[in-house]
């Protein structure tokens, strides 16, 4: 997965908006419970206030709410808007539970402050988008005109997808094709064939063109003389570097060491998911430590008693890319666990390159069967013995959620499409985990869930699975 920095302030003016309405919206549905404006001299209501700016700035860096903004339809606004005003709501309620000052806060305002914000917020963005527009055509001096050159056989395609994606004000004034597949005057994708390829040039002097747009069928290209005398007028050339590819990547160019890169990655996330990310698995490690040495004075004593030795079970893993890092749990199997799994390989419950097993005897108190249930086993079944991976995810070496790090045996093992799902850092819990955890058997759908999990990752889907996995652990079904 790769890291894109993006200006993180290109949506500051819709943020500013919502702010300002929000905040009108909290002072409105105030009023409507108390009928009058005193809410600026109580402290609970002063401490919202600025909850609210804060929610902006979640929603705009984080939850990422302005993402595609200018491309959304009316639908898609509306589910937008309603998104970021819960988020609003949420923080809140947290906020007061946190301070332990909820029963001083009404309800009703609370439902007020939803309701209104929804119904002004919605219209003002869409009222918003379209005034960007009309300053766009004004600032500009109008539509920016392209002119498309392109190859006869795809020149349907590219003016039909060229208008389609566009949000901006744009124009298509001419097409003009590699080959002679279409005379001057024909049409593609409604678009007049304005000249020949050898004209372009001619035809660029004497019309008005803002930017040549590019795109031919793999191996053909336009000529440097074209280029260079597009350069010499001032005419903006836009070439697409790739125009088809049957890898499933994302494609962005960047500039590396001076260099100006197409990069191709499973993903691309700006910095700010990135950084929330971290702030995440940051306070959540810090929590989980907290918890971690609380159970150390509980858990610890027994597992000594259960088999005398280290409480904390330690092995070497493989994180993100390849990095080994040292992995810790607390022990739920006897010492000798990693020698006798040579033994058990034939009792592997699990289709590849992962071992599972029912009824396995080198948990601590299983007995020779391993049918008993005892202190390792529910060690397992509650997830105790995770919680000193906490310390992992403070260090930096995995995170609270992402894809289960694999042994350096495993990994010496693995194919080409294997490798893929650690292009991001391991993770206490993921997909996997809660899809059913165990009772996934073969190891071809782990890689389809991890894979999953890294292509359509963010910030939200990280906490729906945390939330997700508390459930699970509460659920001891499919946990072995």
């Amino acid at each position: 997965m790769y890291q894109k920095n993006r200006n993180v302030f290109k949506h500051f003016d819709f943020m500013l908006i919502d702010i300002l309405v929000t905040q009108l919206a909290f002072a409105l549905a105030y009023y409507l419970r108390q009928w009058d404006f005193t809410l600026y001299s109580k402290s609970t209501y002063q401490n919202l206030l600025v909850i609210l700016v804060a929610a902006a700035f979640l929603n705009t860096f984080f939850m990422e709410n302005y993402k595609s903004v200018m491309k959304r339809g009316f639908l898609k606004e509306l589910v937008s808007v309603v998104e970021y005003v819960l988020v609003d709501a949420l923080l809140m309620m947290g906020w007061l539970f946190f301070i332990k000052e909820s029963d001083l806060f009404s309800r009703s305002v609370l439902v007020y402050f939803v309701l209104i914000s929804i119904v002004v917020i919605y219209p003002i963005r869409n009222i918003w988008k379209v005034y960007i527009r009309k300053r766009n055509n004004r600032i500009g001096g109008g539509q920016m005109r392209y002119l498309v050159v392109t190859h006869s056989s795809i020149a349907e395609e590219v003016v039909s997808d060229f208008v389609t994606h566009q949000y901006e004000p744009t124009e298509v004034v001419g097409v003009v094709t590699l080959d002679d597949g279409l005379e001057v005057g024909s049409t593609a994708g409604g678009v007049e064939v304005v000249a020949k390829y050898e004209d372009t040039v001619s035809y660029i002097q004497v019309n008005w063109v803002d930017a040549v747009f590019i795109k031919l069928p793999a191996g053909q290209k336009v000529s440097e003389n074209l280029l260079n005398r597009c350069a010499t007028m001032g005419v903006t050339t836009c070439q697409c570097i790739v125009t088809d590819t049957k890898r499933s990547v994302v494609q962005s160019i960047d500039k590396i060491a001076g260099n100006v890169v197409l990069v191709e990655s499973m993903n691309m996330v700006p910095f700010r998911r990135l950084f929330a990310k971290r702030v995440m698995d940051i306070l959540g490690g810090l929590v989980g430590v907290a918890i971690t040495a609380i159970l150390v004075l509980f858990v610890g004593p027994v597992i000594y008693f259960t088999d005398p030795g280290p409480i904390f079970f330690s092995q070497d893993r493989v994180g993100k890319n390849g990095r080994i890092f040292r992995i810790y749990k607390f022990r739920s199997m006897y010492r000798d666990a990693e020698k006798r799994k040579k033994e058990l390989m034939d009792k592997n419950t699990m289709t590849g390159l992962m071992f599972k097993m029912d009824d396995d005897p080198r948990i601590l108190g299983s007995g020779k069967d391993g049918k008993k249930h005892g202190v390792g086993w529910f060690i397992r079944k509650t997830s105790i013995d995770e919680f000193p991976q906490f310390w992992n995810v403070l260090k930096g070496e995995m995170s609270l959620v992402g894809t289960r790090p694999p042994t350096v045996d495993e990994w010496e093992q693995y194919k080409l499409h294997h490798r893929a799902r650690l292009a991001m850092k391991p993770g206490i819990t993921g997909l996997w985990q809660t899809s059913g955890r165990s009772e996934i058997t073969d190891f071809e759908d782990v890689i389809k869930l991890d894979l999953e999990y890294i292509n359509n990752w963010s910030v939200a889907g990280d906490i729906r699975l945390i939330l997700k996995t508390v459930g699970e652990v509460f659920n001891p079904k499919g946990a072995k």
